[in-house]
C-alpha cells in the first residue's frame, strides 16, 4: 500500500477506539440480545448464536450498539460503513466544538467585596462563553504571613460560581502566588457550543442575504425591427420619389427639344 494512502497515527487510534466501544460478532460475550436487523426492525431477543448466524446468513456483521442495556441491543450492519460513518460524526463534532480558552484574572489579598465581586461577574461570562478561568491571586511582603485570607476569597468565588463551574485546580500557591482554575461545567458547555453553531449559522444567512442581486437583462422594444422596416421603406419611397421627378424632368427637356426643332423647320421653309 503506498505511503500516501496508509491511515495517519491518529487515525488509527481513533479507529481502534471505535472498535473497542462497539463489539462485533465473537467478541460479543452476552448469551442473548435485543436484534435489530438490517432494514431497522425490532426482531426481539434472540439467542446470540441465532443473532449470529442470521447476520452470517445475511451478509452483515452483528454489532452491539447499546452494550449497556439488559439485554444488550445489537443491530445487523455492514461494520466497515458503520465505523466509516461514526468516524465521520466525531470529526464533525470535533469541527464544531468551541475550543476552550484560558482567561486569566488577578486579584491581591486587599481587593473589596465591590471588586471582587466585579471580577467574578467577569468570570462568570468567560465560563458562560465556554471558556476556563485561572484566578491568580499575589502576595506582597508581609502578606506572605496570612496565606488564609486568599484561599478564603477564592473558595467565596468558587461559591458564588459553582452553579455554573467546576473547581478544575483547587488553590494552590506558586511562589507568591495563589492560583485557582475553574471550568464551565458539561451542561455549560454544550449550550456554550450550540450558540457558537447558530451564530455561525446566521452569520452565514446574513452573508446570503446581503449578497448583490444580478442585474436584470435590458428588455428590448418588441416592435424596434418593425420601426426599422418602417424607416427603410420611407427612405425607399422618398428615393422612388426623387427618381421619378428626375425622369419627369428629363422627359420636359426632350418635348422642348423637338419644339424647338419644328420651329427651325418652318422657318427654313418660309
Amino acid at each position: 500500500m503506498a505511503s500516501g494512502t496508509q491511515p495517519s497515527p491518529l487515525e488509527r487510534r481513533r479507529s481502534r477506539a471505535i472498535r473497542d466501544r462497539f463489539r462485533i460478532n465473537n467478541r460479543i460475550r452476552a448469551r442473548e440480545v435485543r436484534l435489530i436487523d438490517e432494514n431497522g426492525t425490532q426482531v426481539g431477543i434472540v439467542p446470540l448464536r441465532e443473532a449470529l448466524a442470521m447476520a452470517e446468513e445475511r451478509g452483515y456483521d452483528l454489532v452491539e450498539v447499546a452494550p449497556n442495556a439488559v439485554p444488550p441491543v445489537c443491530r445487523l450492519l455492514d461494520y466497515g460503513k458503520f465505523r466509516y460513518e461514526q468516524s465521520k460524526k466525531e470529526r464533525e463534532a470535533r469541527r464544531n466544538q468551541k475550543q476552550s480558552e484560558l482567561k486569566q484574572i488577578r486579584l491581591m489579598p486587599k481587593t473589596d467585596d465591590h471588586d471582587v465581586a466585579v471580577k467574578a461577574n467577569q468570570a462568570r461570562r468567560f465560563l458562560l462563553a465556554g471558556d476556563k478561568v485561572k484566578f491568580n491571586l499575589r502576595f506582597r511582603g508581609r502578606e506572605m504571613a496570612h496565606p488564609e485570607i486568599g484561599r478564603k476569597m477564592l473558595d467565596e468565588i468558587a461559591e458564588q460560581l459553582s452553579d455554573i463551574a467546576v473547581i478544575e485546580q483547587k488553590p494552590l500557591m506558586e511562589g507568591r502566588v495563589l492560583s485557582m482554575l475553574l471550568a464551565p461545567t458539561a451542561k455549560v458547555l454544550k449550550a456554550a457550543q450550540q450558540a457558537q453553531k447558530a451564530a455561525a449559522q446566521r452569520q452565514a444567512a446574513a452573508n446570503a442575504q446581503s449578497a448583490p442581486a444580478p442585474a436584470a437583462p435590458v428588455a428590448t422594444p418588441a416592435n424596434e425591427d418593425e420601426e426599422e422596416d418602417l424607416v427603410d421603406e420611407d427612405e425607399l419611397d422618398e428615393g422612388d420619389d426623387l427618381i421619378d421627378e428626375d425622369e419627369d424632368y428629363d422627359d420636359d427637356d426632350e418635348d422642348e427639344d423637338d419644339f424647338d426643332d419644328d420651329e427651325r423647320e418652318r422657318r427654313r421653309r418660309r
